[in-house]
């Protein structure tokens, strides 16, 4: 098989030749390196490319170029090579610039220049992108194949659940040609077991008419196994992702995938600990469905949620730990020594300890008629499998912190307008600054302060809103709502088990009422960072936790804290 390419476009010939230079001398062994002077020249390499049938691991392109410049060429190199790594080659006074190409065109890294030593400044950059390349999935999303409703609240569940699992696929709606063929390819259409057509369907028995809403979704997978509507234990199993604990006793049993328990994850199976990581939705938590998450301690250009997500997710299968998805945790019982963890379906596994990083989940909005279009046009988070449904359209998103933020960002890429609905009088006390000044640049980007949502109407799917502000009550068309208002705890399972405050979120040292479950002697009950519940052998960590600091980094860190801990109990216990 031909060499993977990389392709390096700048206009002036010395660097051009300079950098083409550089790259060979490191890269020629495993890579062909492939130098344009013109940005139309590049793009000529890269259709040639294309139609040859080679594979493209990176573009570096030069920020100044005439008639087109660095960003507009990557934007354009996406179409031919999505999965590429995109470096832009810059000057200093032209930071800005490459700044927002992040959001512009999800640049991957820029570079300034010049670069030497290339030892120092250019080989780790490429050395870290070429590593992230090959470890993407470039199969085409075709293989597997997604026939669903668009307005249908299953469907996007569907959609969104691989999504968020990284599991490449291809959307197709049930009432275009091409989605109605593969239906019948797979023995889904109108005619069901019992004759009858859904509502909203083409009727009984009609030869390639949509099958009812019931049996939407179809799900057909690579190897041309055909799923009906299925669950998402079904899918998960379907797609290949771990559903089956290898064990039924562990040294840790970590409860939620976000970026707390994925630190912990991490930490105890890093550190020797038999770890199993249980998730009911995906990995990432909230954080996972961010588009951009720029204030992140060494990630100076930022990273997606899904990219943080799937790092973390890789570094702790690394070490050992398990990761089991789609498994839903309705109990938690202390049986001497061991702490059992019961399943919805009935299973269990058992463990010394326990780490709750259960996350939280976004508040429901309680406007009239909003519930009935939940999944099919209101969405609770980011929603990022719908963002490319909403060019040329008006959107809304409602909430003041940096979720929001950062939703409104993406969403004005595609959106013809996003408009911004928040209850208090700005944005300054709850969103970061960063976010504040990229969205007030945004000329499609419009804050509505002290307004909310009192209605929601549509048929079958959301169509318009009622808002009310300062002017008072108005009616606005829409088919997409996304909301951030606040959260609650993943927490009512735990029962009378651990103690928890008013609102749900978990008690952790001296927040704990007197007494509890701890017995007097209980050896951490003096512990300084506050992570152990009420429970010997169970700790909370991140959002879950009562009065914890609801950022990324102070999440991550409280698992890993909560780790130092379990050593500490298993010591003593």
């Amino acid at each position: 098989m031909d060499k993977p390419v990389i392709v390096t476009v700048d206009d002036d010939p010395g660097v051009s030749r300079s950098v083409a230079r550089d790259l060979r001398r490191r890269y020629s062994h495993s890579y062909r390196v492939v130098r344009a002077e013109t940005a139309a020249q590049g793009m000529e390499s890269l259709r040639e490319l294309r139609l040859r049938g080679d594979d493209v691991a990176a573009v570096l392109a030069d920020y100044r170029m005439p008639q087109m410049n660095g960003v507009e060429f990557l934007e354009q190199a996406m179409d031919l090579y999505p999965h590429a790594r995109r470096v832009l080659l810059t000057a200093y006074a032209d930071t800005d610039a490459a700044i927002q190409a992040i959001n512009v065109v999800d640049l991957d890294h820029y570079m300034l220049k010049p670069w030497d030593p290339p030892e120092e400044k250019l080989y780790p950059v490429l050395d870290a992108q070429l590593d992230a390349w090959q470890r993407t999935d470039r199969r085409e999303a075709g293989e597997l194949r997604v026939v669903g409703a668009r307005w249908s609240a299953r469907s996007y569940e569907v959609r969104d659940f691989l999504s968020r699992n990284q599991v490449p696929y291809r959307w197709m709606l049930a009432d275009t040609p091409e989605g109605a063929e593969l239906l019948a390819a797979a023995g889904e259409t109108g005619a069901t077991e019992t004759g009858a057509g859904g509502a909203g369907g083409a009727g009984a028995g009609g030869t390639g008419a949509a099958p009812p809403p019931d049996r939407l979704p179809v799900v057909v997978t690579a190897e041309g196994v055909t799923l009906t509507a299925p669950s998402v234990p079904e899918l998960a199993a379907a797609v290949g992702l771990s559903t089956t604990p290898a064990t039924d006793f562990y040294d840790l049993v970590v409860i939620g995938g976000g970026p707390g328990g994925l630190g912990a994850a991490v930490y105890g199976a890093s550190e020797g600990l038999r770890t199993v990581l249980v998730e009911q939705h995906a990995s990432g938590g909230q954080a996972g469905q961010s588009s951009r998450i720029e204030n992140y301690l060494g990630f100076p250009d930022g990273l997606s949620g899904a990219q943080l997500a799937d790092r973390a997710r890789r570094q702790a299968l690394k070490f050992g730990a398990e990761l089991l998805t789609a498994r839903q945790v309705t109990s938690l019982e202390v049986r001497g020594r061991a702490r059992v963890i019961g399943f919805a379906d009935g299973g269990s596994i058992a463990a010394h300890t326990v780490i709750l990083a259960t996350g939280v989940a976004y508040r429901r909005l309680t406007a009239p008629g909003l519930d009935g279009f939940i999944g099919s046009g209101c969405y609770y988070g980011a929603a990022l499998t719908e963002a490319s449904e909403c060019a040329g359209s008006d959107v809304y998103v409602v909430g003041a912190a940096n979720s929001a933020g950062q939703c409104a960002v993406h969403l004005s890429k595609y959106a013809r307008t996003v408009h911004l609905l928040v209850r208090g009088d700005s944005l300054e006390r709850s969103m970061s600054h960063y976010l504040i000044e990229q969205i007030s640049g945004l000329r499609n980007v419009e804050v509505h302060t002290g307004t909310e949502i009192t209605a929601a109407e549509g048929d079958g799917h959301l169509e318009r809103l009622v808002l009310k502000g300062p002017d008072g009550e108005r009616a606005v068309d829409t088919e997409r709502l996304f909301v951030f208002i606040g959260a609650e705890p993943f927490t009512d399972w735990l029962g009378d088990t651990v103690e928890r405050d008013a609102r749900g979120f978990v008690l952790t040292g001296p927040d704990l009422t007197a007494g509890g479950n701890r017995p007097r002697n209980w050896p951490l009950q003096r512990e300084p960072y506050h992570l152990e519940t009420n429970v010997p052998g169970v700790f909370a960590a991140g959002d879950v936790r009562a009065d914890s600091i609801k950022r990324v980094a102070s999440a991550v860190g409280e698992g890993a804290m909560a780790v130092a801990l379990v050593h500490r109990y298993l010591e003593k216990a």
